[in-house]
């Protein structure tokens, strides 16, 4: 599984590149826009083709799930500890984690859990600098969450990542922060099914 996450700020054609990742073979978009008002948030996801709309993850906004038939919410690490999410019980859940320890924890509720940083972030200078969680994925015992790498991760280390059994990756800055996103996913998405 691939999974895309747009930028927290709206850049230039991001929902045509999106509906072109769409038809290249991405599984599924998480849409991180903490900045925009719900009015921007309902013109942005009225420019994703309707048919990619099961595919789309809110993280704000959740009120727009009923007009767009979004059934798929993510829970930031904090909602998720402070109970937020106890009352979406119709809907497909996921959330973020920082070590293998919380991972190993998290109940069934949740179908898949970001873990990160994996290496070196593209969009965020510095962080994930000393990261051992490459290697700590390996501790991960808890078979009733999906295990989502994100963090650094680009074209030349896809497949390491995926050698380490994770289900799936999270890209984005390796998309967003380069003129050739497209061609990035799709060797992304070459090199890591191979």
């Amino acid at each position: 599984m691939i999974i895309v996450i747009t930028p927290e700020k709206i850049t230039e054609n991001e929902t045509g590149i999106i509906n072109e990742l769409f038809h290249e073979g991405l599984d599924l978009l998480h849409i991180r826009k903490p900045f925009i008002s719900s009015e921007e948030m309902m013109g942005f996801i009225q420019q994703i083709n309707s048919e990619f709309h099961s595919q789309l993850v809110l993280h704000s906004h959740y009120g727009l799930t009923e007009d767009f038939k979004i059934s798929r919410l993510h829970s930031r690490e904090t909602d998720r500890q402070n109970g937020v999410f106890k009352s979406f019980t119709d809907k497909i859940i996921s959330t973020s984690v920082h070590d293998i320890e919380t991972f190993n924890e998290l109940g069934e509720e949740w179908e898949y859990s970001f873990i990160s940083p994996v290496f070196l972030s593209i969009s965020k200078k510095g962080y994930g600098e000393n990261s051992a969680i490459l290697n700590d994925i390996k501790k991960q015992d808890n078979p009733n969450v999906k295990l989502i790498a994100l963090g650094g991760i680009d074209e030349n280390n896809i497949n390491q990542v995926f050698d380490n059994n994770v289900d799936g990756v999270a890209l984005l800055g390796a998309i967003w922060e380069n003129n050739e996103p497209i061609n990035i996913f799709k060797k992304c998405r070459k090199n890591g099914l191979s």
